[in-house]
C-alpha cells in the first residue's frame, strides 16, 4: 500500500478512504448526544468522537457532522445531554446512528428539571448535562466544546464499546 500524505490542500478521496479504516480500528465508548431544538423537538445522534478537555472548568468535546439537525439543536438550544451507553444499549446506538426521524418515538425519554437535552436514562450508564461554550468547524464536522453542569449515574452496568466495526463490552 502506498502512503498518502496531506499537504494542506483538500484531501484526496483516497486519503479520506484511508482514514475510515484507521478510525474504525480505534476502540471507544459509545455515546448518544441529545438536544432540544428551538421548536421544542428532541434531536439526537450516536457519537463516538468525544473526549475530556479540562477538569477546571469541567469540559468535554464532541464532534458532530456539520449540517445535522442534532448539531443545529445543540447550537440553537440550551446545550446538550451526553449519554454514555451501557452494555445493553446497542439497539439505541444503532437507532440513533440510523438517521431514523422517529427515533424518539421508539425509546423512553424525558427531560428532567435542569437537563440540557432529553434524557435516555434506561440505556445510559451516565449522563452529562452540558452548556455549549464554543464550537469550531473543521472540514465536514463541528467540534463542540461543552462545559459540564452536572453528571448523573444511571446504572451500575458496564459501558458499551465500539471498535473494528462491531460492538463489544468489557468482561466483568
Amino acid at each position: 500500500m502506498t502512503a498518502q500524505q496531506f499537504d494542506g490542500a483538500a484531501p484526496s478521496d483516497a486519503l479520506a478512504a484511508d482514514l475510515r479504516p484507521l478510525m474504525a480500528e480505534f476502540p471507544t465508548g459509545v455515546a448518544v448526544v441529545t438536544a432540544t431544538g428551538g421548536d421544542g423537538q428532541p434531536w439526537g445522534m450516536t457519537c463516538t468522537s468525544l473526549c475530556g478537555v479540562a477538569l477546571a472548568p469541567p469540559t468535554l468535546l464532541v464532534c458532530l457532522r456539520d449540517g445535522s439537525p442534532t448539531l443545529e439543536a445543540v447550537l440553537s438550544g440550551s446545550g446538550l445531554s451526553l449519554h454514555l451507553l451501557h452494555d445493553r444499549a446497542r439497539h439505541v446506538a444503532e437507532l440513533f446512528a440510523s438517521g431514523d426521524r422517529d427515533r424518539f418515538t421508539r425509546v423512553r425519554w424525558d427531560t428532567p428539571p435542569g437537563a440540557r437535552g432529553p434524557h435516555l436514562a434506561d440505556v445510559a450508564l451516565m449522563i452529562a448535562d452540558c452548556t455549549v461554550v464554543r464550537h469550531d468547524t473543521l472540514g465536514d464536522h463541528v467540534v463542540v466544546y461543552a462545559e459540564v453542569d452536572r453528571v448523573t449515574r444511571e446504572s451500575s452496568r458496564v459501558p458499551l464499546l465500539h471498535g473494528q466495526r462491531r460492538y463489544a463490552v468489557w468482561p466483568r
